[in-house]
């Protein structure tokens, strides 16, 4: 689910893996192997990429349908 999630955010927001791999300061080939579930994510990261998406780490990680970040 939570792949799923990470992909369609980057798609929502016409981004390439690059840009979200620099933003996290990594490769794009390890961002490739969490969005594609090749290896696990690690918190920090999704963390950041709910503080990038300006989202809640439960919508990423699919425990909740709104997007909206938690106050």
């Amino acid at each position: 689910m939570f792949l799923q999630r990470i992909r369609d955010l980057r798609h929502d927001n016409d981004l390439t893996q690059q840009v979200v791999a620099e933003y996290l300061h990594m490769d794009r080939r390890v961002y490739s192997t969490y969005e594609r579930g090749v290896r696990e994510i690690p918190v920090w990261a999704v963390i950041q990429l709910a503080d990038y998406y300006k989202t809640s780490t439960d919508y990423i990680l699919g425990r909740t349908n709104n997007p909206a970040p938690i106050s």
